[in-house]
């Protein structure tokens, strides 16, 4: 018996067993049986037979073990127990799978005249099922959605149920599946079975949902299936179309930039295959709606620029057959009045579309009305040039310069002419806006990408010389941005448009974005890397002598546009020249050890062209320091380099002794290892020595960095611990009198002024302040020793001895100096407290032995030092805490030091201070989120506000005692009073407490104050309402102009007023006149209405009561009240003029 007949009784109930073995042989690839060769050899009545035989071992098979007794994977992890499944169950799942197998290749060999009703009838009933597969079976699953999907693809009888399921399988898939590429291809095939769905059924309702998210996937969108899928859904239906638009405009601003052409791609896909109504729907309600929005969205909405660019695509696509008519139509009724609108930022937007879609005409019309159609445009175009509105002319300027780069063929010459002279003549020198001009050069280039322009361009842009000297810098980056396009697609000769001189001149002088660029735009000029290299040298020689500060800065950037190695050439090439110069001097020593080429620009340089040896000796430095981290990465090219250096330095330093010329050679010494000139650290050091005090401090910065990166700051420190050593105070041996006098030792040899200096350029800068405190610490506590000893200095001169003013100031810089070093070996060693409790020390010296001067001061001298110390010391302590090295008990400790400050009777004066000090002290608190210490922390914030209401109350008395001192101290604390309310910003709704605390000062503080001053009215005529904040007593003055500076601050200045106010703590007509004074100066502000009108009606509803109680007051009361309501009516009716 053959296997074909074999094969065919198998397909029964009772050789279930025989029909899966022959499904087994199938699935084996190493068997020979193949159903497919064995269904095409079968005759038709035989493959009739064979369907029938399944459908009817599948109907047995089902009806054994119907999918209601089937163990599915919700049963088996329904609990702990296992759950067996049945052998008649896996029976089912063989037979399910097997009649799946021979309906799959049934399909494929399906012939012409083939009856396949039972065929059929299988794919039914496994439609009815594959929903019912237990879990474990999903392989199974997927070859009955296979068969569908084969079913609908051979167009067969029934397809539209079947593949319908296989749609919405694979329409699941890709929605869920993060890399969904396969089952993409499968659902573009399965597309049309969307178009045998109607929209408003209850399947189509169905999948709605699923393919609009199919626009939220940029796999989808970005992917040439999911275009074509995503196009295709347009078609399905009107209503639809809308649902999809609305999807993707509720998606772009989520979207990256890049995939708004996608985007753009699929819109044009689906307008393309589009016909009738469904072209209608698409035009006006997709297409035409994004015009609209790109005209009227503000142009810093994020969605702007993404639908500008979908319409883009739009506009590149005009070549196409249909694009022009569609645009000419759909613009026409909203494109020219946008572009006459009234509002600016529409008048642009449609400027930028206008332009990118121009022409915009109807092919269909004759050539004459195109004509004049494109004529009206061209009109338009100067009329947009002209526009009013910096940002329109802007936009029209990259319009017309799109439009003259795309269609300079076209347009007439005449027109040309005119629209680049009206850019280059009038535009060019748009004095009213700078981002005018700066659209002019930058837009250039679109027309010089252009070849045809290039003749014309080369006659107008000369007329654009002087731009490179414009006030703007991004005008000057524009033009020299053009120059480089010009040098680029080789228009003009951009020394033509532009003469060498002006542009070495702005190279000297512009900043880094514009000098780089003209760095880039004459390197192959001075830096002809592709000519040997005296040819380099000769060119740097000469763009020395042509403008040495240009010559610098094109050096300063030239790293950027060659290679490291071309670099050390030319240092290398440069040290030839020098040596040249110096043999030609005549020095025979160096002759002879270095035989170099005697003939290299010999005749331009010497030995005493000072400028052009200095020049050339800063250009040297300036390459090394461009490459340095390059050369220390090559090893073998940074010791032939320093060696090459090294052996001729020490001759450079005999022969070029000119100030001008030690500086560069020291700075380049510094780059030397310091192994490589051993003689050369002792003079430098001799150079620091030998300086006297208060030099500048270019004579020192150079000496100082070299001995930094020789690694030898140590010396350095040595010389400035000596000086202050030497010079520091000590009592005069064997004097047993009390005058006090102080004398000095050494004082004439040291210069401890000097060595502060030095201290001061090394703390200051990272690099050398990183070296200093690599030092050991022993070295740097000897420093600080010596530092801190010249403290006692200070307190003698309290103390009445006699000190030169010069000592004083020396004595005050060093605690300073004390202070600074502490706080920068805190953060250098944090895990240590030596340093914190230096500055405790100096803390609690300033409060026992300074304060008592600042109370009971003797002479103005006095007064003024003991200040000078208190306000050191706390500037000092506030910037402990501002780089975070402070701890808690620290804090504490100066919380306690500023409270003996504002007790001390003359502590007013140091106010600014004292407020700058707690602003610190508070920005520590409130953005403090350590567990744990929430109480400490809520008791420190008690203490601020406390503090706060002292310094308040402090020059509230002050301006009392002595008005004029009071005003100088508002004055100098007002900015001090910012920064500390600035800090509320960041309180949590957890510690509102310190709002509460501080707002509440200020509130009391400004209310009484200006009560105060009507207390003292004692004319009719002095009751005024204030115009502005200078018309407030000075107390006011300076709180409400502080707190007005800033919205967040004065929302919580008027929230507090509110609670005072409800709290009914206001009782008297002054105070009630004061909070409306109070409200009438921040309602010129033209913000807070809100807030203003609840806190009037609050004022207003109490002030009546007030006045029944007050009908019988003199007139000066009846005034302030008369005019207290006329300013609460102002404020509720900013439009009404109150009744008389």
């Amino acid at each position: 018996m053959s296997k074909r007949k074999q094969f065919l009784d198998s397909v029964h109930h009772e050789h279930v067993q025989d029909f899966l073995n022959f499904i087994g042989l199938h699935k084996d690839g190493a068997d020979p049986f193949d159903l497919a060769e064995v269904l095409v050899e079968l005759q038709r009545s035989q493959r009739q037979e064979l369907w029938e035989r399944q459908l009817k071992l599948l109907q047995h098979s089902l009806t054994a073990h119907p999918p209601e007794r089937w163990i599915t994977g919700a049963e088996e992890d329904a609990g702990d127990m296992d759950v067996e499944i049945s052998e008649e169950q896996i029976q089912t799942m063989a037979v399910i799978e097997g009649v799946t197998i021979v309906s799959t290749v049934s399909v494929d060999i399906l012939q012409e005249n083939d009856t396949y009703t039972s065929l059929l009838n299988c794919a039914q009933m496994l439609n009815c099922i594959e929903s019912a597969l237990p879990l474990s079976h999903t392989p199974l699953q997927q070859a009955i959605h296979w068969l569908f999907e084969c079913w609908w693809r051979q167009d067969l009888k029934g397809k539209e149920e079947l593949g319908w399921t296989a749609f919405l399988v694979c329409l699941e898939n890709t929605v869920t599946l993060e890399k969904p590429v396969s089952e993409l291809r499968r659902l573009c095939t399965l597309r049309e079975v969307l178009l045998s769905v109607d929209f408003a059924s209850e399947r189509g309702q169905q999948v709605i949902d699923p393919l609009l998210q199919c626009f939220f996937r940029p796999s989808h969108i970005k992917q040439e299936e999911g275009k074509r899928f995503l196009a295709f859904l347009f078609s399905w239906n009107d209503n639809f179309i809308r649902m999809i638009h609305e999807t993707i405009k509720n998606q772009l601003p989520f979207f990256p930039k890049t995939l708004s052409v996608h985007v753009a791609e699929i819109y044009f896909r689906a307008w393309r295959k589009a016909s009738g109504p469904s072209l209608e729907e698409i035009e006006s309600t997709c297409i035409q709606d994004l015009m609209q929005h790109t005209l009227l969205l503000h142009r810093n909405s994020p969605v702007h620029s993404k639908v500008r660019q979908i319409l883009t695509y739009f506009h590149k696509q005009k070549f196409r057959e249909g694009i022009d008519e569609m645009l000419h139509r759909l613009y026409k009724p909203i494109m020219w009045k946008a572009l006459k609108a009234t509002n600016a930022e529409v008048r642009a937007n449609a400027t930028l579309l206008f332009t990118e879609a121009f022409p915009i005409h109807d092919p269909s019309m004759s050539s004459e009305m195109v004509d004049q159609a494109v004529q009206k445009q061209l009109d338009l175009l100067f009329a947009l040039l002209d526009d009013p509105q910096p940002l329109v002319r802007s936009s029209a300027v990259l319009g017309v310069c799109s439009v003259l780069g795309r269609c300079w063929e076209v347009i007439p010459s005449t027109v040309i002419t005119d629209l680049l002279e009206k850019l280059i003549l009038q535009l060019a020198n748009d004095t009213s806006s700078p981002d005018v001009r700066c659209s002019v050069f930058m837009c250039m280039s679109i027309i010089l990408d252009n070849s045809l322009s290039h003749p014309l361009m080369e006659k107008l842009l000369p007329a654009l010389k002087s731009s490179l000297h414009d006030s703007s810098e991004k005008v000057r980056v524009a033009f020299v941005g053009m120059l480089l396009k010009i040098k680029g697609v080789r228009a003009a000769k951009f020394w033509k448009v532009c003469s060498l001189e002006h542009l070495l001149a702005r190279l000297e002088m512009d900043s880094p974005p514009v000098s780089k660029r003209i760095v880039n735009l004459l390197f192959n000029s001075f830096f002809p890397v592709n000519q040997p290299e005296t040819v380099w040298c000769e060119r740097c020689v000469t763009l020395i002598q042509t403008n040495p500060g240009a010559a610098r800065k094109f050096y300063q950037h030239a790293y950027l546009y060659t290679a490291p190695a071309n670099i050390v050439k030319l240092m290398l090439v440069i040290r030839k020249c020098l040596n040249v110069c110096i043999q030609n001097a005549g020095d025979d020593e160096f002759t002879s050890s270095n035989k170099e080429n005697s003939t290299m620009l010999e005749d331009v340089l010497s030995v005493q062209d000072t400028a052009s040896m200095a020049s050339l000796l800063e250009i040297l430095v300036i390459l090394w320091k461009s490459v340095q981290k390059s050369l220390i990465a090559n090893q073998e090219a940074f010791k032939y380099t320093t060696s090459k250096f090294a052996s001729v330095l020490p001759q450079y330093l005999k022969i070029f002794q000119e100030e001008r010329c030690k500086a560069p050679l020291i700075l380049l010494a510094s780059l030397l290892p310091a192994t490589s000139v051993p003689a050369l650290r002792s003079k430098v050091m001799s150079h620091l020595r030998s300086l006297k005090a208060g030099t500048a401090v270019t004579a020192y910065s150079q000496s100082v960095e070299c001995l930094c990166s020789w690694g030898q700051i140590s010396h350095i420190v040595e010389l400035i611990e000596n000086w202050l050593t030497e010079a520091a105070p000590v009592k005069a041996q064997g004097d047993e009198d009390t005058t006090g006098k102080v004398h000095f030792d050494g004082l004439e040899e040291s210069k401890p002024d000097l060595g502060l200096d030095y201290l001061d350029y090394l703390v200051l800068r990272p690099k050398t302040r990183d070296c200093l405190l690599t030092l050991p610490l022993d070295q740097i506590r000897t420093l600080q020793k010596a530092l801190n000893k010249w403290k006692s200095l200070l307190f003698s001169s309290l103390s009445g001895s006699e000190v030169s003013v010069a000592a004083i100031e020396t004595a005050l810089r060093a605690f300073v100096f004390h202070g600074r070093l502490s706080i920068h070996l805190q953060h250098k060693y944090p895990e240590e407290r030596e340093f914190l409790k230096s500055l405790e020390h100096s803390v609690s010296w300033v409060e026992k032995r300074v304060l008592p001067f600042l109370a009971n001061s003797s002479s103005e001298q006095q007064l003024s030092l003991s200040r000078k110390t208190v306000e050191s010391c706390l500037t000092v302590c506030k910037n402990v805490l501002r780089v975070s090295v402070g701890d808690r008990d620290f804090r504490d400790h100066l919380l306690q030091h500023v409270t003996s400050v504002l007790q001390t009777e003359k502590g007013y004066i140091c106010t600014p201070h004292v407020l700058a000090l707690l602003t610190e002290v508070a920005q520590g608190c409130l953005s403090h989120k350590s567990e744990g210490q929430e109480d400490q922390l809520l008791l420190t914030i008690r203490i601020l506000t406390n503090m706060f209401q002292k310094v308040v109350e402090i020059i509230a008395h002050r301006l009392r005692k002595d008005k004029e001192e009071g005003q100088e101290l508002c004055c100098c604390s007002e900015e001090a009073l910012h920064d500390f309310l600035l800090v509320t910003k960041l309180v949590t709704t957890e510690r509102s407490e310190f709002i509460t605390g501080v707002f509440s000062s200020l509130c009391a503080a400004v209310i009484i104050d200006i009560s105060r001053t009507l207390q003292k009215i004692s004319h009719v005529e002095e009751v005024l309402t204030p115009e502005t904040v200078n018309d407030l007593p000075p107390l006011s003055n300076t709180i409400l102009k502080v707190t007005l500076r800033s919205p967040a601050v004065t929302r919580f200045f008027l929230s507090e007023m509110r609670s005072s106010i409800e709290s009914e703590a206001i009782d008297s007509i002054t105070q009630w006149a004061a909070v409306t004074h109070i409200l009438t100066i921040v309602k010129q502000s033209d913000a807070f209405v809100v807030e203003l009108k609840e806190i009037a009606l609050s004022v207003l509803r109490q002030i009546q009561n007030h006045y029944i109680s007050a009908e019988n007051t003199d007139n000066i009361q009846r005034t302030i009240y008369e005019s207290t309501i006329m300013m609460l009516n102002d404020i509720l009716n900013p439009s009404q003029k109150p009744n008389s």
